[in-house]
């Protein structure tokens, strides 16, 4: 497999992961920054079964977790979702998030993530990139809003790009799991709350080291054709409730090649939301949450099903479409 892509499943993952990345990056520069991403094919609608859910179910004696694997962009044809999803929700008293939903509502977010993908060294995109990748950008973007980008950091540039690509596919932040989850929610009045903040999940989007970012900016232009085909290949496995695939797509790769973005957007936030979850589990009469996080956060043995599994709770996978039932 080539560094190219490796490098591209790095910027899917960092989507993929961060709740916030979705409908702020996608709202940002409209009809610019996505207006001139590399053209993607057009979207096609077909009849579609419900997807089959990245759905757990963990437990002790008194409380149950149900842990609900998000896509952050989704189509309008991934409705409606399966009866398992439906049940857990109905069951649940109450519901969490990466971040509240108000939070993401706020609208002085998408200034705030542009205030912290600028430089505060003194040095510009220009200044940063090698000439190569400054000058394929200003070949498929043009000058002038080259120079329009120069004081935004690549990572920001990098998901901004992504997120072109994923609209002209029929991708939609506002049809993400999460937000269907969150608007079901507001209309049964059950309670939210947020794992993270807002804020947090931008530092940990602006955490990526310079050398990964750039090197995820020269592989988009170089090979743009391969996005498409990446998201493609993440959604299907997501919709197919196929963890397996989903985790060889995304996680193995960038584990290896880019450890540190993978230990910044995985690894530190699933730990750090470990205590969150067992409070919900081992306080006396907790009730019964849902808790709806990006799919990435739920798989492999970095995931939070596995660690709540090692610290010894009951965990069992909840897909009555699974043929024969993955785990």
């Amino acid at each position: 497999m080539s560094h190219v892509l490796l490098r591209r499943k790095s910027m899917v993952f960092s989507l993929l992961a961060c709740a916030l990345a979705a409908p702020v990056v996608y709202a940002w520069a409209p009809g610019r920054t996505q207006a001139d991403a590399p053209a993607a094919p057009a979207p096609v609608t077909v009849a579609k079964s419900a997807p089959k859910p990245l759905l757990w179910k963990a437990s002790d004696k008194d409380n149950a977790l149900y842990l609900l694997g998000s896509f952050h962009l989704l189509k309008d044809d991934d409705y409606p979702v399966s009866d398992d999803v439906d049940k857990a929700f109905a069951d649940a008293e109450r519901i969490v998030f990466e971040v509240p939903p108000a939070e993401l509502a706020d609208p002085s977010l998408g200034q705030k993530m542009q205030q912290v993908a600028a430089y505060n060294d003194g040095r510009t995109l220009s200044q940063v990139l090698p000439p190569d990748v400054r000058e394929r950008m200003g070949q498929v973007l043009g000058a002038d809003h080259l120079a329009q980008l120069d004081a935004i950091e690549p990572w920001f540039i990098n998901l901004s790009l992504l997120m072109g690509v994923s609209q002209q596919m029929g991708f939609k932040p506002e049809q993400g799991l999460d937000m269907h989850i969150a608007r079901l929610a507001e209309a049964a009045k059950k309670p939210v709350s947020g794992l993270e903040t807002a804020d947090q999940q931008i530092a940990v989007l602006d955490a990526s080291p310079m050398e990964e970012q750039i090197t995820g900016l020269r592989d988009f232009f170089d090979k743009p054709g391969e996005v498409p085909k990446l998201l493609n290949d993440t959604h299907e496995a997501w919709r197919n409730g196929d963890a397996e695939r989903l985790g060889a797509l995304v996680i193995d790769e960038v584990r290896t090649e880019t450890p540190v973005t993978y230990r910044i957007i995985n690894v530190e936030r699933n730990d750090a939301w470990m205590p969150q979850l067992r409070q919900m589990l081992d306080g006396a009469k907790q009730g019964d949450t849902m808790v709806v996080v990006g799919a990435m956060h739920l798989l492999g043995s970095d995931g939070v099903v596995e660690k709540l599994r090692a610290k010894g709770y009951k965990v069992e996978r909840v897909c009555s479409a699974c043929v024969p039932a993955r785990p």
